[in-house]
């Protein structure tokens, strides 16, 4: 999810993205029994939330920030994931960690990015968003090299990605600046 600072009427989205972040990542890890159709229709409800939360964060952003478009970028990606695999539920599962690959990818480039160019983060906000970002695009790569056969990892990999992430991005929010 994108971290981007944003008004105090958004604050809700942020907290809103991360607490989604964290309890897909909880679900994931600590449902050992999942079957692929369970994980894609988790994985499904967890891009379309995080997309629709990316979008308004955007389009309320518009005026504030001069970044405001990669959430909208970001969200209307992640929808399009979302809506995607819950058309596709018999997606291969190759397919399928391809497109969670390049999501966790695409998240993780506009996080650095936005905290890049940012003109209201703090440092410890900014450092925030650049591991989250980092994060993204590591287990982003590292899955779109996994292999098929390797699914637990998979499994493991997405959902400890989820619980970290979703726990810096509700953390980060204590001090979070917010736009004049």
């Amino acid at each position: 999810m994108s971290t981007v600072t944003t008004t105090a009427s958004n604050r809700w989205t942020l907290v809103s993205g991360g607490v989604a972040t964290l309890i897909f990542g909880i679900a994931v890890v600590f449902w050992p029994g999942l079957t692929t159709l369970v994980l894609i229709y988790q994985f499904s409800a967890f891009a379309l939330i995080v997309g629709v939360i990316n979008l308004i964060n955007g389009l309320g952003t518009v005026g504030f920030s001069d970044s405001w478009f990669l959430s909208v970028i970001l969200g209307a990606f992640e929808v399009g994931v979302g809506v995607y695999l819950l058309r596709h539920t018999a997606v291969k599962f190759s397919t399928f960690i391809v497109l969670v690959g390049f999501t966790l990818i695409a998240s993780g480039i506009i996080d650095a990015v936005e905290a890049y160019f940012s003109e209201v983060l703090s440092n410890r906000n900014r450092a925030i968003s650049y591991l989250c970002g980092l994060a993204g695009l590591v287990a982003g790569i590292i899955i779109l090299f996994a292999k098929a056969k390797n699914g637990v990892a998979f499994v493991w990999l997405l959902g400890l990605y989820a619980i970290v992430v979703g726990t810096l991005q509700v953390a980060s929010l204590s001090e979070r600046a917010t736009l004049k």
